[in-house]
């Protein structure tokens, strides 16, 4: 059955661009879309387009009948005095109206009314209230709201004091509790920590409606979606498989592509050379030449039918890095941070050596940004002290992105924040990530958030750092910039300190990991998927873990290591990933081969193939070995 369907759907803002032009695709019901394009092609436009938030030019949207639509993006406006469990109860409304209606025809009943049709509509209402849970509201509510970090305290508090982030989980909270047919996701990862990021992947693995994912998270689109849909230029590209699937198919449609299109001009040029030569020989004397010349022009026209195929242009910039003198880049000695009665942390004896990469992770609210504020002075520890290394020179990415004076241009903003740069030079930095023509006199503040997340790494990287600390760095970048700021990070030689809940990212750059639970912060002394299989690992009684920062053993010192022993572990980290894909890429082949077992050239040369992936993963885990010894581990 199909649920959501458009054809030709146009929508544009201004008379000279399109949005969308001529955007054509069809949902089924039950299935996981990913919808897929860069920033401002057009994918919130179509959300707002399908829940009737916003009229179109032209085309034709159709939803099934009778089916439920919800999008998360969507914050509506409640009552004033609304608390959060109001908002979350809100969900039940059908469910009250039906009890409403079951008590009056029970009521009926009561005085005597024994017709076939209220008996038969008594029933309806009963069996449907009964499968939606109309019986046990409260648990489905307590459910939901421990999935996505909403405490107890938060259900009681007004919901329009709420953090924009907050209201987006509650929102979340509330149209999951609803009988939701279709859901929409505008981002539903950006303000949700790893625990309710995982939460939901398990919800809509065991969600019956249909699901259309807006994402630039990676590992939420490969565990959710099944299908891709890519807007590029207002039109619809298709994939059929998950986010991984996607990256490599359209790799390889744009390498295909290009090999026709090669292929395409080398016989134009061919064609137009002998097109000149006859058109020589017909000038000395045989004009009948002419004719045959023509004849093959026109041919060269009727050939050109592939268009050069485009790629988005990378950005390139990288962080100036500066040289650490010394041993030690970070100290916390007996640092503790409270807000009236509630405490954040406290006892935190935490010490970080150049070099390291350290992901900073927990759930909302347990303190993070904190820490990172207290680290750069934003913020002051109520016990303990923070103390940085002499030599140390920090870049400082924040989550929430604030200008001096937002109202300025992007390149008044350049030059009243560096000294020595020219307009000229201030143009050319904003071009190398992407601000270009009239974007460069745009008002800072009507930027979206990614590009003032761009703009502010714009004026980063002009500086020499050896110590990078990043707040949520991926934010509201679209996936080309997400690629484009690892590549950047992986390039910085200096300390890295980052909080995170892209899981790829941290999996990527993660050499320790520092968990804030429950008021302390337990220091890992590995990558990420050790660390992850570590914790899954223990036992559902959460076990005492090896290292706390309010039970030491005082003999004992964090096994930091040498500069070599900490470039291994960020080599094993690497390492260790490229294990596990050619490990898939084995698994994939071994498929292969029982496909192929009746025609003989193939299963050949995929044995082949697969012999010599074989003998790539045998030099890995040699090499997972070697790295392993050298780090100490």
């Amino acid at each position: 059955m199909i649920e959501i369907s458009v054809t030709g759907l146009q929508k544009s803002f201004d008379l000279e661009k399109k949005i969308l032009d001529g955007l054509t695709f069809q949902i089924n019901s039950g299935e996981r879309v990913g919808l897929l394009g860069k920033n401002g092609a057009g994918k919130t436009t179509l959300f707002r387009i399908l829940t009737g938030e916003i009229d179109y030019d032209a085309g034709e949207v159709a939803i099934a009948s009778g089916r439920r639509v919800g999008l998360i993006s969507q914050i509506p406006v409640y009552p004033a005095g609304y608390t959060v469990e109001d908002v979350l109860q809100s969900a039940f409304e059908r469910m009250r109206r039906m009890a409403d209606e079951m008590e009056r025809l029970s009521a009926q009943m009561a005085n005597g009314d024994e017709s076939e049709e209220t008996l038969r509509r008594y029933g309806e209402l009963s069996a449907r209230f009964e499968g939606l849970g109309g019986y046990d509201t409260a648990t489905a509510v307590n459910k939901v709201a421990n999935g996505l970090s909403i405490p107890a305290d938060m259900r009681t508090r007004l919901f329009d004091t709420l953090s924009g982030g907050e209201k987006t989980r509650v929102n979340l909270g509330r149209l999951i509790l609803e009988d939701t047919d279709i859901l929409l996701l505008d981002e539903p990862t950006n303000h949700l920590d790893l625990h309710a990021i995982e939460w939901l992947e398990e919800y809509l693995a065991s969600f019956k409606g249909t699901v259309v994912a807006i994402s630039h998270d990676r590992y939420f689109l490969d565990r959710t979606i099944t299908r891709v849909i890519e807007i590029l230029d207002g039109h619809a590209e298709f994939y059929n498989g998950n986010y991984s699937f996607y990256a490599v198919e359209k790799e390889r449609r744009y390498l295909e592509k290009m090999r026709q299109y090669e292929k395409e001009q080398a016989k134009i040029k061919q064609l137009e050379a002998a097109a000149d030569k006859l058109h020589l020989w017909a000038f000395m004397g045989n004009d009948a030449l002419h004719k045959r010349a023509f004849s093959m022009e026109k041919r060269i026209e009727r050939m050109r039918t592939t268009d050069k195929p485009a790629r988005e242009k990378k950005m390139t910039a990288q962080f100036r890095s500066s040289e650490f003198l010394g041993d030690e880049v970070l100290t916390l000695k007996g640092v503790g941070k409270s807000f009236g009665e509630r405490t954040l942390f406290s006892g935190v004896d935490l010490k970080v050596a150049g070099g390291e990469r350290i992901a900073l992770i927990g759930d909302n609210g347990t303190g993070k940004s904190t820490l990172i504020k207290m680290i750069m002075g934003e913020e002051y520890p109520d016990e303990g002290r923070i103390k940085l290394g002499p030599s140390v020179k920090i870049a400082y990415l924040p989550q929430i992105i604030r200008f001096d004076v937002p109202q300025r241009d992007l390149v008044d903003t350049m030059l009243y924040s560096k000294r020595d740069i020219t307009p000229q030079k201030a143009r050319d930095r904003l071009a190398a990530f992407h601000f270009r023509g009239e974007d460069v006199f745009k008002s800072v503040s009507v930027l979206s958030g990614g590009e003032q997340s761009r703009l502010r790494l714009c004026m980063l990287m002009d500086d020499e750092v050896n110590f990078l600390i990043l707040d949520e760095p991926t934010n509201h970048l679209d996936i080309a910039s997400r690629e484009w700021i690892e590549e950047a990070v992986e390039a910085f030689d200096g300390t890295l300190l980052f909080v995170s809940h892209d899981r790829y990212f941290i999996n990527r750059f993660a050499t320790r990991v520092w968990e804030l639970e429950e008021q302390r912060i337990t220091d890992y002394p590995m990558g990420f998927a050790r660390y992850r299989r570590m914790k899954a690992e223990q036992p559902v009684k959460k076990a005492e873990p090896e290292k706390t920062v309010k039970e030491k053993n005082p003999t004992e010192k964090p096994p930091r290591g040498n500069k070599n022993q900490q470039a291994a572990r960020r080599q094993l980290t690497i390492c260790e990933r490229e294990i596990a894909q050619q490990e898939e890429a084995l698994a994939a082949l071994d498929v292969r081969l029982e496909e192929a077992a009746s025609d003989y050239e193939k299963y050949s040369a995929l044995y082949a193939e697969k012999e010599a992936q074989e003998q790539t993963l045998t030099a890995l885990m040699e090499r997972w070995e070697a790295l392993a010894a050298e780090a100490g581990e």
